[in-house]
């Protein structure tokens, strides 16, 4: 059984979408999809630099596209889909939910919303590197942190003012090794972004939506969730409510899931699931050199 999924805000590098331009169609593409959204993908995954993709109105709809992308070239029929985030929009498209320019459209709604709230109060997020998560937890929340992420294999980020992170850097949880601050612009998934919750509402209610041809596992949770408009709220609610990509994990193993494959820009969800999915085969999607592996992967596990 394979799982496809998809990452989220922090994944994307300067260049990374470089690569993936030389595919048959892709820069057509990007480019259809860079005019319905009003933003140039092309410059932004190519020459843009690392400050300029940070912003979150940029990088949302550029991880997005990337993942849309490699999953296009891949033309793979996972079991089960999943994303963590932002990621729950690439998802959403790979299931069948909402169709790849909707997923743009509906992203850069969500970027613009979150970018928005982010600039009222200066605020970040941080990884926490080891340590005991309940041990974590109680000490975040005595700084004033949420848990944003609970990413399973050890993993927590935490989410709040810099004021606040900056005090967790100076007195992190016993047990933790070190606190790594993320490159994202805001407190994602914490009440600072309860703003963006509604924008993105009213642009969700616009949607054509279908029912996920697949399973899709919500991060709120680590739910299959049935419907395609069940999808989209959660969607919607998710952006000021934490991920537990820890969850997802668990309904992975309990799905027996074999094979897990993480579109472009791989990497970080791949890192998880070694740590916390053992037996499970992993493969991210980093260049189109990681195609041949990821279908001959698919070959071997998709619909066992």
């Amino acid at each position: 059984m394979l799982v496809l999924v998809a990452p989220g805000q922090g994944a994307q590098t300067p260049g990374f979408l470089t690569p993936w331009l030389d595919l048959p169609g892709a820069t057509d593409r990007i480019a259809a999809w860079s005019d319905a959204i009003g933003l140039d993908l092309t410059h932004y995954g190519t020459k843009a630099d690392a400050d300029e993709i940070r912003d979150t109105s940029v990088a949302q709809p550029l991880l997005v596209a990337a993942g849309l992308l490699s999953a296009a070239a891949l033309d793979a029929s996972p079991d089960v889909v999943a994303g963590h985030s932002v990621g729950e929009i690439t998802a959403a498209a790979f299931a069948g939910v909402i169709g790849d320019e909707a997923a743009l459209r509906l992203v850069r709604t969500r970027g613009l919303a979150m970018a928005e709230a982010a600039a009222v109060t200066e605020t970040g997020m941080a990884a926490l590197l080891g340590g005991d998560p309940d041990v974590s937890v109680a000490h975040l929340e005595k700084l004033g942190l949420t848990p944003a992420n609970v990413n399973g294999a050890g993993q927590i980020v935490a989410a709040g003012t810099a004021a606040q992170i900056a005090a967790l850097t100076e007195d992190m949880p016993e047990g933790v090794r070190r606190v790594v601050t993320l490159k994202v612009a805001g407190a994602f998934h914490t009440h600072h972004m309860a703003p963006a919750v509604d924008r993105l509402r009213e642009a969700a209610a616009e949607l054509e939506t279908a029912d996920p041809a697949v399973t899709y596992v919500s991060n709120a949770d680590g739910k299959a969730v049935a419907t395609g408009d069940e999808v989209i709220s959660r969607l919607v609610g998710q952006v000021a409510n934490p991920v537990r990509w820890d969850l997802c994990m668990e309904t992975f193993k309990e799905l027996g899931v074999t094979a897990l494959i993480e579109a472009c820009p791989g990497g970080t969800l791949t890192g998880l699931a070694k740590r916390a999915l053992p037996g499970v085969k992993t493969l991210a999607l980093k260049t189109p050199d990681d195609l041949d592996a990821a279908r001959a992967l698919i070959s071997e596990h998709a619909g066992v």
